[in-house]
């Protein structure tokens, strides 16, 4: 059993996953920074200093005990109160379709690279008598 997994192990393929799954979470965080500290103000300028971060909708009433900002989300969240954070899908959505693109340019490139040259084309036939003309001639021949 043991030497069956480490077979299953060694084999190309699932060494592959594990490498894609760890640069893929590395890459992740990068397209988390790149939307957050990036994109998504440039966005919230353009739409008139709009934070998406902190967008959201009560769907619960705020605990008595609750001292903090009735637009704080982070704070909101962590005292229990039920919201539906819209903002945030906003932002995840758009890391995804970041990362969907840019491992769609990746996939791409790879493709190109490994993609075989196409096999030169067969040199086109003499330009002579066709075969219906040889047969008639043939035919011909035949009938004197």
């Amino acid at each position: 059993m043991l030497q069956e997994f480490k077979t299953f192990i060694a084999r190309g393929n699932v060494l592959d996953l594990a490498v894609g799954v760890i640069i893929g979470g590395a890459f992740g965080k990068i397209v988390a920074s790149l939307t957050d500290d990036v994109l998504m103000p440039i966005i919230g300028k353009v739409t008139g200093g709009i934070d998406f971060s902190s967008k959201f909708v009560l769907l619960g009433d705020v605990p008595a005990s609750y001292t903090g900002s009735l637009t704080d989300y982070a704070a909101l969240k962590k005292a229990g109160v039920a919201m539906l954070g819209y903002g945030s899908f906003i932002t995840a959505v758009i890391n995804f379709l970041i990362m969907a693109f840019v491992i769609f340019l990746i996939v791409k490139a790879a493709n190109k690279a490994t993609e075989k040259p196409a096999a030169p084309e067969a040199p086109a036939a003499p330009a002579g008598p066709s075969e219906i003309d040889l047969l008639t001639e043939i035919r011909d021949a035949l009938k004197k």
